[in-house]
């Protein structure tokens, strides 16, 4: 999304291609976009000789002064690929009234939000990880020393009570719990799952430490239900525990959580 909205918002022209009909298997979705400028590319409509043959489209029409033009694509032996689907791609140079638009868009666009509570080595690994999805990602941590070694581009939260900020997040919204200190890691956890409106909650650990979590929350609030608690986190790694093993894993648990989280829709493709 960042890359799009730097061509857009620069002076280079930028021609919109789109896929707008999909038949039989095809490497992306009707809907999948990219943004091209004669040096530059933003987003994919699925990679391989397909996207280069728009691609190549796309700049032959900012070299000739075209406005619109459809690209018909069949995924097969020719182009290299063994889909076997076929693709009908938009390409639209944008006047600069559709680059505001296309702007618009993607800066409102509903965006998840991601929540590391603890800037330490799995929270910045997790950040780095997770700046490449389409998410808001938010670092907090009330030691500014630690938040000062995130990730550019990430945004921090620098305060002696993190609680609040997950009280005050959306609902939908993804919770990982990784700070320095036990009993906060305890005290955050409690304060997410007691919304009961996440997509995930996440708790760095052990089984022993989920089990001391557990007793915890019991002792302390009366609450039992585990079941949604994701503890330890990054489980696929099977016991990696290596910052940047765990923040992939971990991140792979997210996406799905709020793949799951969506509204499912259901819609026919069109035939071409």
């Amino acid at each position: 999304m960042r890359d799009a909205q730097r061509l857009l918002s620069g002076a280079s022209a930028v021609v919109h291609l789109r896929i707008t009909q999909v038949a039989g298997s095809a490497p992306r979705e009707v809907g999948a976009e990219m943004f091209v400028t004669d040096d530059a590319i933003a987003g994919t409509i699925g990679g391989g000789q397909a996207e280069w043959q728009a691609l190549a489209r796309a700049r032959a029409m900012l070299a000739g002064g075209e406005s619109q033009a459809t690209l018909m694509l069949a995924l097969g032996p020719e182009l290299g690929q063994c889909c076997g689907g076929r693709l009908c791609v938009a390409l639209s140079r944008l006047s600069e009234e559709d680059r505001a638009a296309h702007l618009a868009r993607l800066e409102n666009a509903a965006r998840p939000l991601l929540m590391i509570l603890g800037a330490g080595h799995v929270g910045r690994a997790l950040a780095r990880v997770a700046q490449t999805m389409p998410w808001q990602v938010v670092l907090v941590d009330p030691r500014a020393a630690e938040l000062a070694k995130a990730p550019d581009g990430i945004a921090t939260r620098l305060t002696p009570l993190p609680e609040v900020e997950v009280e005050n997040a959306p609902p939908n919204s993804a919770f990982v719990v990784t700070t320095h200190d036990h009993g906060l890691d305890f005290l955050l956890t409690l304060a997410v799952l007691r919304r009961g409106d996440f997509a995930y909650a996440g708790l760095i650990g052990s089984a022993t430490k989920r089990a001391r979590f557990q007793r915890f929350a019991r002792e302390t609030d009366n609450f039992n239900d585990l079941s949604r608690l994701t503890c330890p986190i990054g489980a696929a790694g099977l016991g990696d525990k290596r910052p940047e093993v765990i923040a992939l894993m971990t991140a792979q648990e997210i996406f799905a959580a709020f793949r799951d989280a969506q509204t499912p829709s259901v819609g026919l493709r069109a035939q071409i």
